[in-house]
């Protein structure tokens, strides 16, 4: 008897499904990136899930806002992930 899919060797669209703990391999959904602010061009670095307000630390102004999971950036700010 055969099963209609492949457990061992899920696909990687079923893995992003599941839950970080559920997975073949335990990873977290939560990365480090580097913020560019739109007014002064500085990068900053910023956790994905910051739970706080974060400011650019030249002009001031805001980066991101805490929602409850990710962390949602400000209008204009570009971002790229950290390399781990």
């Amino acid at each position: 008897m055969t099963l209609a899919e492949d457990i061992m060797n899920p696909s990687a669209s079923k893995q992003a499904q599941t839950h970080k703990l559920k997975r073949v391999v335990q990873s977290p959904d939560s990365f480090y990136m580097d913020v560019k602010c739109a007014g002064c061009h500085t990068i900053t670095p910023l956790f994905s899930h910051a739970d706080t307000v974060v400011n650019c630390p030249k002009c001031s102004a805001v980066l991101s806002q805490p929602t409850g999971g990710l962390a949602k950036l400000s209008e204009g700010v570009s971002f790229r992930k950290k390399a781990t």
